[in-house]
Formats: C-alpha cells, sequence, structure tokens
C-alpha cells in the first residue's frame, strides 16, 4: 500500500497538479497509512472512518488551479456543475466544502466522488485503490479550469462585467504558461508499424508523450493503431502513461473477445480507419480545445443545453470541425458522429469531450496535430475575448 500511495503522490507532482511534498495520500490497510505525517491525517481519518473508502488524496493543487478553484468557490453556494463531458458522466457535480471538518465534509462525500475545500484545497477518495482518488482529483482540477475559461467568454459576450475574473486573470494565464512543459520534440517512432512488438512500443511512447505535453490527465483519452485487419486500442480505463499490458488487439471481424476490455471508442476508432487510410488515432484532452468546442453564442438555439447531443450546426474552430456525440455506439454516440467528421480531416473536436487526430502512417503527425489544434482553439479563445462584443 505505502508503494502505492507514493506513487500516485509522484503523480500528481509530475503532473504538474501539486508542488512537491504537499499531497498527502492515505490507504487502509489493517490501519490508515499515509505517505508522509501531517496535522491533518487525523480529520483525514475521520472522513476515512465515517465512508467506506480505501484511500483519499487531498492537497492544494498548484496555480493556475488553486485560484481558479477559490474564485469558483467565493461565487458559490453549494457545488460547481461544469458542462464538460468527464463532468456530465463521470463527476455530476463538484460540491464546496468551506472547512476541513470531517462532519462538513462527509455529507459531501456521501453523494460525490471529491470535493473542493475553499482556500485549503481538494479532496477526493477511492473505494478500491488510490488510483481513483487521483483520478477524481485531476477531473476536478481539469474541469474547473474549463468552466472558469467558458464562464468567462459568456459572461464577457453577455456584457456581464465579471470584475473578480477579470481580475485574475493575467494571472492564471502566466500560471499556466509555467505549467505546460517547454515545447520540445515528442521523439515518436516512425512507421508504418507491422510488427505487434513494434506496435505496441510505438503506442506507449505516444500515450506518454501525450500525458507529459499535458494534453491530457493520464487515465483519460486514448489511442489505437491499425494493421493488417486488427485495431490495437488502449482498453477502457487505462492510462496513457502507463500502457504496458493495457493494450488489446481487437480483430475488425470481431472474431476475438477482445474488444470487452476495449476503449468504449473502439467502434469510432474502426470506423475511422476502414472509411479511410489513416493507420494512427490519438484522442487527448487538451483543455482550450474542449473550452472552444463549449462556445456557441446562439443563445435562441432550440437545442441549447444539448449542444453534447443534438448540435445541428456545422460548427468549425478554423479547418477542424466540432461535433456532438456521447460516448460509446448509441445513436448519438461517437461512432456515428466521429467518423464522417474526421474523414479528410487532420481531426475534429468533440463537444466538451477533446480531440481526436489520425496519422497517415505513425503517431507523428497525429501528435504534431493535437499540439496544433490546441494552441489553435487557445488563440481563437485569446481572441474572442480580446476583440469587440459579439451581437
Amino acid at each position: 500500500m505505502l508503494k502505492l500511495l507514493h506513487k500516485y503522490q509522484e503523480k500528481l507532482v509530475g503532473h504538474g497538479l501539486c508542488e512537491p511534498g504537499k499531497p498527502l495520500v492515505g490507504g487502509v490497510n489493517d490501519t490508515v497509512i499515509w505517505n508522509r505525517p501531517d496535522p491533518l491525517t487525523a480529520e483525514l481519518e475521520a472522513i476515512i472512518a465515517a465512508l467506506n473508502i480505501n484511500s483519499i488524496i487531498f492537497a492544494r493543487p498548484t496555480e493556475p488551479f488553486f485560484s481558479i478553484l477559490n474564485y469558483h468557490c467565493r461565487r458559490s453556494d453549494a457545488e460547481l456543475v461544469p458542462e464538460d463531458t468527464e463532468t456530465r458522466t463521470f463527476l455530476h457535480s463538484i460540491p464546496v466544502a468551506r472547512s476541513m471538518a470531517a462532519a462538513e465534509i462527509v455529507p459531501l462525500l456521501r453523494k460525490r466522488k471529491g470535493c473542493v475545500v475553499e482556500g485549503h484545497g481538494v479532496i477526493a477518495f477511492g473505494t478500491v485503490s488510490p488510483e481513483q482518488a487521483f483520478v477524481v482529483f485531476s477531473s476536478i482540477i481539469f474541469s474547473a479550469f474549463v468552466k472558469f475559461f467558458v464562464d468567462y467568454a459568456y459572461a464577457r459576450h453577455a456584457g456581464v462585467a465579471d470584475m473578480a475574473a477579470a481580475e485574475i486573470l493575467p494571472d492564471v494565464l502566466a500560471a499556466y504558461d509555467r505549467f505546460l512543459p517547454a515545447e520540445a520534440d515528442a521523439d515518436l517512432e516512425s512507421g508504418a508499424f507491422t510488427e505487434e512488438d513494434d506496435i505496441l512500443r510505438a503506442m506507449a511512447r505516444a500515450g506518454q508523450a501525450t500525458v507529459d505535453a499535458r494534453m491530457v490527465d493520464s487515465f483519460f483519452g486514448n489511442i489505437s493503431y491499425f494493421a493488417g485487419d486488427t485495431v490495437y486500442i488502449s482498453q477502457t480505463g487505462s492510462s496513457l502513461d502507463e500502457l504496458e499490458g493495457c493494450i488489446d488487439a481487437c480483430p475488425i471481424d470481431n472474431s476475438a473477445s477482445t474488444g470487452i476490455t476495449a476503449s468504449s471508442e473502439l467502434v469510432a476508432h474502426r470506423d475511422i480507419y476502414l472509411a479511410g487510410d489513416s493507420r494512427a488515432i490519438l484522442h487527448g484532452h487538451p483543455k482550450f480545445s474542449v473550452i472552444m468546442s463549449m462556445l456557441c453564442f446562439e443563445a435562441a438555439c432550440e437545442n441549447r443545453g444539448k449542444c453534447h447531443i443534438k448540435c445541428d450546426k456545422q460548427r468549425f474552430v478554423a479547418d477542424v470541425p466540432v461535433i456532438p456525440g456521447e460516448v460509446g455506439t448509441g445513436p448519438r454516440g461517437l461512432s456515428n458522429t466521429l467518423p464522417p467528421a474526421v474523414h479528410g480531416r487532420r481531426g475534429a473536436i468533440v463537444y466538451g469531450h477533446g480531440v481526436f487526430t489520425v496519422g497517415k502512417k505513425d503517431f507523428r503527425d497525429a501528435f504534431a496535430s493535437l499540439s496544433a489544434i490546441e494552441a489553435l482553439c487557445r488563440q481563437t479563445y485569446m481572441r474572442i475575448i480580446a476583440g469587440p462584443v459579439q451581437d
């Protein structure tokens, strides 16, 4: 257990979400074990004792995330309700606590997987392993970040003076620049790949590069490669920076049962391959791409509030289409909306969900497109908030 606690402490720091020495990670064995001593462990152990959980994480996030969370807390009575896909399918809402008292926090965690504590940080738990707590922690930070920028753009468009957001915006953007790694060559392998070992190695390297570039928070996103009659795809729930042993080989004729554990987006990947000449697909959740996907100023649209499944507008960021689509294979699922959107293009952005890019032979162009689309979306967002108010 102690090894696991240190692993997720290191992941929080390595992903830039916490400063070294700040995460407090506890897990239940015969007793509660902690990654380090801290005066807060007694209160956190009271939370563990009141809930049927295996592990807990508490930490103050790095900037700009800490300032963004506190901004939301000051504007919220009880909870945050972001509208990105991670929140819709995973978090549902983010409760807000005003103190570290177990008596206040336990009722919140009976209903949700984590919460924000104003002025202190984020608490998240896992029922099986610390990995679950890590995923919740990083998802709360992601969703709060996206909500901040989406809300700011809408307020500005409506002519509402959000002075609190405007006051912290320059520091938030500067801190986010520091959070991002310096631009560097991802050093991905060149293809085309035909041997399984080469495919698995190339996928693992591309997954790690995507996490290192902070275009996905490890657990979310997926990756695949098409060779012969087989789609090699990351398993559902796998982390892109830990893909060894977590890639399934799925024949396109469904002659094997490997699809059972494969990513829920297997069918969408397969149909992209069958409709074109791509051999690699990379899916990440870069933040400004998600933010831009959620900005639409047609207030009178009859599908407002159902944009993630019912948008019938042709939307683009430059040459990149923005489409609706639920995770999975339902009638409004990505398996239906994504393949035609990607066909003949470098990629597509799914509303509230992230970016899918393709590579002709390997992951080099897919990774370059993912980076370029995110840069394009940030530039476009900055023009929106800097320009005149739209009608």
